[in-house]
């Protein structure tokens, strides 16, 4: 029996070596996002068992679905953008602006959300990789700058009227199947919103970007060890200069989308965002210290950050503070298990690794 045992945990260490540090994140975070949404259907009411609950879920947060996996593509690189959060209100209020003040199309307002996000990734970009500022200052600027402008721009909140876009923003998908029947007996549509559709594509191309092409896997190395990164010939300015330039463009679309969802222009809007950006990023399996993340774990950290609220305000705790503090609670013991999971795993690999030596040694 002992001889068997020993064999089964043999067994089991070499899957778990087997499986990369962003495959095994990854599958954690899926994996507590399934029990806390199974316990919320057992354990607080039918609510949780209508499909919609879950697509309100995505039509709340498809804008932070994409920031995140912007800030996700920089993270694991080695870097950090705070300016998400500004660049959306920025976004959100220059749109406003120019459809109901000037009479602006709803084709123009997507052009200047492009505009602004690849003018913020082109800048940053350019002072982080090639200046070799630090990114927590440059986009810590630039998030001051982008709520600046957003003031400046238009201080007052206001309603968009624009009929085009108020059209669009109304627009919804109906998920043929997955509707419910209310207590007057009238059956309900399931729907998701185009902000959701617009998510789920990025969140799959970049899926695909980075694990099936060649600068996409150079992102990890980058974020893993730019010295080696260098030695084995990747351009580690360029490929840092393209992680920020692609977080800028997201943040524009992201932008978008928020103001499709929100309709309004702001410059209070997506406060906040940024820090729930990392957030659902690092839940998402993201590492700090970069070269480990994936973008469906970062949508499954979104996920798992709006499954918390919801469940928060079921169990009659509507208080903001509550869903901050539980947040935070996640995100520490996230922290936590990251860490415990790269030290054991470093831990077997250099024992592997001095086991090999040992042997060679021997022979």
């Amino acid at each position: 029996m002992p001889q068997k045992d020993m064999t089964v945990g043999k067994t089991r260490r070499h899957l778990l070596r087997g499986i990369t540090d962003t495959n095994l994140l990854m599958s954690i975070t899926i994996i507590v996002f399934i029990l806390m949404y199974l316990y919320a259907i057992f354990g607080l009411g039918e609510g949780f068992l209508k499909a919609q609950t879950f697509f309100n879920m995505l039509n709340a947060n498809a804008a932070l679905i994409i920031l995140a996996c912007g800030m996700t593509l920089v993270m694991i690189t080695g870097g950090i953008d705070i300016s998400v959060g500004g660049m959306t209100a920025l976004v959100s209020m220059s749109s406003a602006v120019f459809l109901d003040k000037h009479s602006g199309s709803v084709a123009g307002a997507m052009l200047i959300s492009l505009g602004i996000g690849l003018a913020f990734g082109l800048i940053q970009g350019f002072l982080v990789a090639y200046l070799d500022i630090q990114p927590f200052i440059v986009t810590l600027a630039g998030m001051f700058f982008a709520r600046g402008m957003t003031t400046i721009v238009n201080p007052d909140q206001f309603n968009v009227q624009n009929e085009s876009f108020v059209k669009l923003k109304e627009t919804r998908i109906i998920i043929p199947g997955m509707g419910w029947v209310n207590k007057r007996g009238v059956y309900i549509d399931a729907y998701i919103e185009i902000g959701v559709i617009v998510a789920l594509i990025i969140v799959a191309a970049l899926f695909l970007f980075l694990k099936w092409t060649k600068t996409g896997r150079n992102f990890y190395a980058v974020g893993g060890n730019k010295q080696s990164a260098l030695m084995l010939g990747i351009n580690v300015k360029r490929t840092t200069f393209l992680a920020y330039l692609m977080c800028g463009i997201l943040g524009g679309i992201g932008g978008f989308v928020y103001f499709m969802h929100v309709g309004s222009g702001s410059p209070s809007h997506a406060t906040g965002a940024e820090m729930n950006a990392i957030a659902s990023s690092i839940i998402g399996g993201t590492m700090l210290t970069g070269g480990v993340g994936n973008i469906v774990g970062t949508l499954f950290g979104v996920l798992s950050l709006a499954l918390i609220q919801n469940i928060v305000s079921s169990v009659g705790l509507d208080d903001a503070w509550w869903t901050g503090i539980t947040n935070a609670s996640m995100l520490c013991i996230f922290l936590i298990v990251q860490s415990i999971i790269i030290a054991q795993r470093k831990k077997a690999n250099l024992s592997a690794s001095k086991s090999v030596v040992t042997k060679g040694v021997k022979k």
